[in-house]
């Protein structure tokens, strides 16, 4: 038994041996002492806060690779192959993209701004908390996906962020104003988020989404309700509506 045992784990080791790469220690030692690292096997490469601004890593596999919080301001990833990489809180601010590989890559709460992603292969990365996302790199649905995520976590300013981003690119998404409306509502701010339910409220009926009315309605008379008094029984309430665009405010509201 003992010696199955072991010529097992012999075998699991030989497996992950050769299904697993590892990095180059020689490349890793290379790109930290001199930010020149073209081409580089640097896959699984531990590299969390590591200092790469600037650094020139086109064409370097970064497959695997942590690189948590560093900084790569203004590095050259391009042609770089970084699927499945940990990107959670880098800053990329300025780094350049064009045609990586970030399939899958975790971009969670990065910092984006003027980044060049032009061209780059981005299916299923995470952009979730990311700041600085380009307008032409996701759907106003994955903004709005995004900023409902904040919200429910609390960060309403990122979430009024996101939903911003959803009505640059479709000035017609009538949720969008909707749950601006609602993040409005919740920092205090009842002319803007009376506004935004002013414009939910025309798109909806517009677009002959009568629930939604309803709803923008509803959100509407809360607002011009003042604050110690209750909506006028019998009436439809905006708490009575919160089913009704559950993708949105069952999950924002804490009701």
């Amino acid at each position: 038994m003992k010696n199955q045992i072991l010529a097992i784990a012999a075998f699991l080791t030989t497996i992950m041996a050769t299904t697993v790469q590892a990095a180059n220690s020689e490349h890793v030692k290379q790109l930290l002492a001199t930010k020149q690292c073209q081409n580089c096997n640097l896959s699984n490469a531990g590299l969390v806060m590591a200092d790469l601004s600037g650094a020139n890593l086109s064409g370097a596999n970064l497959t695997g690779a942590n690189l948590s919080r560093a900084n790569l301001s203004g590095a050259d990833l391009r042609g770089a192959n970084l699927s499945g990489a940990s990107l959670f809180g880098v800053n990329l601010s300025e780094a350049k993209f064009s045609g990586a590989n970030l399939a899958g890559a975790d971009l969670r709460n990065t910092y984006l701004a003027n980044a060049e992603l032009t061209g780059a292969y981005l299916n299923g990365a995470n952009f979730q908390g990311a700041v600085g996302i380009p307008l032409q790199i996701a759907s106003p649905e994955e903004f709005y996906a995004w900023g409902v995520a904040e919200g429910q976590k609390g960060n309403q300013q990122q979430a009024i962020s996101y939903f911003n981003q959803a009505i640059a690119i479709k000035p017609e998404y009538a949720g969008a104003y909707l749950a601006r409306g609602v993040a409005r509502y919740q920092i205090l701010d009842r002319q803007g988020a009376f506004q935004d339910a002013q414009i939910a409220e025309k798109l909806f009926t517009s677009q002959s989404n009568s629930t939604g009315t309803l709803t923008a309605q509803a959100f509407i008379k809360e607002l011009q309700t003042p604050a110690n008094e209750k909506v006028s029984a019998g009436k439809p309430s905006f708490v009575d509506f919160l089913g009704s665009l559950g993708s949105v405010l069952l999950q924002f509201l804490p009701f």
